[in-house]
């Protein structure tokens, strides 16, 4: 291990994590916000310089997180990649939701999902209705704190949330980036609701929204993989 010119030595010998944010510019206006995750000129890990699946790596010191003691390196690896995504989407609902709330996740068995249906139920104290498909991804979801389970290959999903929550969910996340998972979204919510979306689906994908739905449905729907724009749209 060793420090650069200008990276404090006092991180030689700590135990760090590398997160897909390598480093931002920390000057222009949504920097200074304190919205690094959004500059226009922040660098990647594995997409703008090499990943960490190396025995070596080089990291921009101002960027890496510290890993306190007690934390393993096999439960703090997932935190740095899926734990921040879902803590920064879920993030976006806290001066929204209350405890009590519904929330549906989509694609609550993966990688990504399990660990907000988590924070959503365990840490905001939500009520989590865990959306996916298959006996292990059902086992996984109620395990991590959903309150209750669909599965969309077998069930109506729109009508099983209406029937749960009375008038939809008071916010949906959406983890996959499907166009089914996208286009059910508006359907999952009440009027004023929230949909956060996760997923990154091909950049060719257009959703129809009409004017009406995304006024009555979506008070906000903004996305939390989107690096440029913070609110796809306010209404």
């Amino acid at each position: 291990m060793k420090a650069g010119p200008q990276a404090p030595q006092s991180l030689l010998g700590q135990r760090v994590g590398v997160k897909w944010l390598y480093s931002a510019c920390n000057e222009c206006s949504v920097c200074k916000r304190g919205y690094p995750h959004n500059c226009a000129q922040q660098l990647n890990t594995s997409r703008h310089v090499p990943g960490t699946l190396q025995q070596y790596v080089i990291a921009d010191a101002r960027f890496v997180t510290l890993i306190p003691a007690g934390v393993t390196d096999e439960v703090a690896a997932p935190l740095l990649c899926a734990g921040l995504t879902m803590v920064g989407a879920l993030s976006k609902l806290d001066n929204e939701l209350h405890a009590g709330d519904f929330v549906v996740i989509s694609g609550s068995g993966g990688g990504l999902g399990h660990i907000g249906v988590q924070v959503a139920s365990r840490m905001k104290y939500l009520r989590v209705i865990a959306v996916d498909s298959g006996k292990d991804k059902k086992a996984l979801s109620l395990q991590s704190g959903a309150e209750v389970f669909v599965d969309y290959k077998t069930e109506d999903v729109i009508a099983r949330v209406r029937d749960l929550t009375g008038e939809g969910a008071h916010a949906t996340i959406v983890v996959p980036g499907t166009e089914d998972a996208l286009k059910m979204a508006p359907n999952l919510v009440r009027n004023m609701g929230f949909i956060v979306n996760v997923g990154l689906p091909r950049n060719d994908l257009d959703i129809p929204l009409s004017a009406t739905l995304c006024t009555a449905r979506g008070k906000r729907i903004q996305p939390q993989s989107c690096n440029r724009a913070r609110h796809i749209l306010t209404s």
